[in-house]
């Protein structure tokens, strides 16, 4: 059994690592993100677990020392919000070209540039189409409570260690800075350097000099191979979006109309769909766990059922939409419906653009 507690997202986002036998965070404080490096350096996790938690000088450095230790087969993480994740863009392409595995969580704010530092959905493009340069993905997990923003720190590692890449956890300022109960794991042991030696031997543990290192850097000359590299990590994410696409449907067994949203809109659009149905509106709500693998296929299941149109709920000006609508492919209406500048979108508002945008009333 796991221990009760009441807790803000990003607290328990940063127990949840420790509990999960981390080896080591790599941050730099940024609102509202501030309390996952607060929580953790306060907790002192190196007398508990021998988790390392370091306030690197700049959010740069702070992935550069995720992608050290990654490659060394550790279980590593960082965490920041939208500006802070601009900047570790680079070395998240670098992790994804060397295939290392990590988790980032972005607790987003509005922008762009600093912005406000109030909630947003606004990073779904850069969390989701690969922000960096070159051709990669990561994979992105959206957590709806502060329960989900403890899961999938756990979830994110086996994904990461699993397909050898970046996870992330996008989160937004509302679910990081809200407080909820908290089911929290028990803790679980770091590997020892055997076990990494034996579960990972592509970690670089130390071999003696000669011996070759299956991470490689992001550097390659020889055109011939790098193609050849780019094709096989492209295989790779085709393996991610067969095997690990996760979502949630509530009331959609019936639904005419369904709205698409993840987070925090997910939790208002829940509301909406409750007010539509005391109308006697047959309304659902399709909530994307996975926003990289995106959940196409439920869309296209949902039409097949008999769902008339869709509505995307998020707090930007329209990223998430452009997925549904490749998933609809013109079959049926697909519209946006948003709030930006920290303004949070009301459940009564969210059923009124689905009436006018969707069912046409």
């Amino acid at each position: 059994m796991g221990e009760l507690k009441l807790m803000k997202g990003n607290e328990a986002l940063a127990e949840a690592a420790i509990r999960y036998g981390c080896d080591a965070y790599y941050g730099y404080p940024i609102t509202p993100q501030s309390e996952v490096i607060e929580y953790l350096m306060e907790q002192n996790p190196y007398e508990r677990t021998g988790m390392v938690v370091l306030q690197a000088e700049s959010e740069i450095a702070a992935i550069n020392m995720v992608y050290a230790a990654g490659a060394s087969g550790k279980r590593v993480m960082t965490s920041s919000s939208s500006p802070g994740v601009s900047l570790k863009q680079e070395g998240i392409a670098y992790i994804a070209g060397a295939e290392v595995p990590c988790v980032y969580a972005d607790v987003v704010r509005g922008g762009p540039g600093l912005g406000t530092i109030q909630p947003s959905q606004a990073d779904y493009f850069q969390a989701c189409k690969g922000g960096g340069n070159g051709d990669y993905k990561n994979i992105v997990l959206a957590p709806a409570s502060v329960q989900e923003m403890a899961d999938f720190v756990a979830l994110g590692f086996e994904l990461a260690f699993k397909y050898r890449m970046a996870c992330c956890i996008l989160s937004d300022g509302a679910i990081g800075q809200m407080m909820e109960k908290v089911v929290l794991p028990e803790q679980k042991p770091r590997m020892t350097e055997e076990e990494i030696k034996a579960n990972y031997p592509w970690a670089t543990t130390g071999r003696k000099r000669g011996t070759q290192h299956r991470v490689i850097t992001s550097l390659d000359l020889d055109s011939t191979r790098m193609e050849a590299h780019n094709r096989h990590l492209q295989e790779k994410y085709r393996l991610v979006e067969e095997n690990e696409v996760r979502f949630e449907e509530i009331e959609c067994e019936d639904a005419e109309y369904v709205f698409v949203a993840y987070g925090s809109s997910a939790r208002i659009a829940q509301k909406s769909v409750q007010l539509a149905r005391a109308e006697g509106l047959k309304v659902g709500l399709l909530r994307p766990i996975t926003l990289f693998p995106f959940p196409s296929k439920a869309i296209q299941n949902l039409i097949d059922r008999g769902t008339k149109g869709f509505l995307a709920v998020e707090l930007s000006c329209g990223q998430m939409i452009e997925d549904v609508k490749l998933a609809v492919n013109g079959r049926v209406k697909a519209e946006h419906f948003g709030r930006v500048g920290g303004i949070i979108h009301t459940p009564e508002e969210v059923l009124e653009a689905m009436k006018k945008q969707i069912i046409g009333e």
